[in-house]
């Protein structure tokens, strides 16, 4: 377990837009690259799939240390509710849930490090597995209130430049 004893997160912000125009936002994975500090670049593995739950696609993600690739699946896609994944299809989940604000939408980004992530860490880094955990962990809470305040920033900018963001 991490030193924080943290494995499960979630932060939440409100945003002036529409929990649809929010969905549409965050369930276009090839724009993720906008908003993630980690993340800088998502593709559909099949475009007819894109968007649907178990549709797959492949992440790519830069930190100054080290830059991998990840593939996960959309394991819930509601439009105007929630849009989550998990990567490995059994890792990490991360997700997006919407809910109506007095000025717009509450939007809450979810990260929870999985059983299975833990015993693919384990396996896969044996006694640094400890280390590579806390490690990741931090990054989840450091980057979740980086891209919520990025997403707010983009939307928001959408809509005062005049696009229908209250659909």
């Amino acid at each position: 377990m991490s030193e924080t004893g943290i494995l499960s997160h979630q932060e939440s912000v409100i945003v002036a837009a529409s929990a649809a125009f929010l969905y549409d936002l965050l369930s276009d994975i090839t724009r993720t690259g906008e908003w993630s500090p980690v993340c800088t670049s998502c593709w559909w593995d099949d475009e007819a799939e894109a968007g649907r739950v178990g549709a797959w696609f492949t992440g790519h993600n830069e930190l100054p240390h080290r830059t991998w690739e990840t593939r996960s699946e959309v394991v819930t896609a509601e439009r105007g509710r929630e849009f989550a994944w998990v990567v490995g299809g059994s890792f990490v989940r991360w997700g997006f849930s919407f809910d109506a604000a007095e000025t717009g939408t509450r939007l809450t980004e979810s990260w929870d490090f999985l059983p299975d992530g833990i015993a693919m860490f384990e396996e896969k880094f044996g006694e640094d597995a400890h280390a590579q955990i806390t490690d990741r962990t931090q990054q989840a809470l450091d980057g979740i209130p980086k891209t919520l305040a990025a997403i707010k920033r983009l939307a928001e900018v959408t809509i005062d430049s005049g696009a229908q963001a209250h659909a």
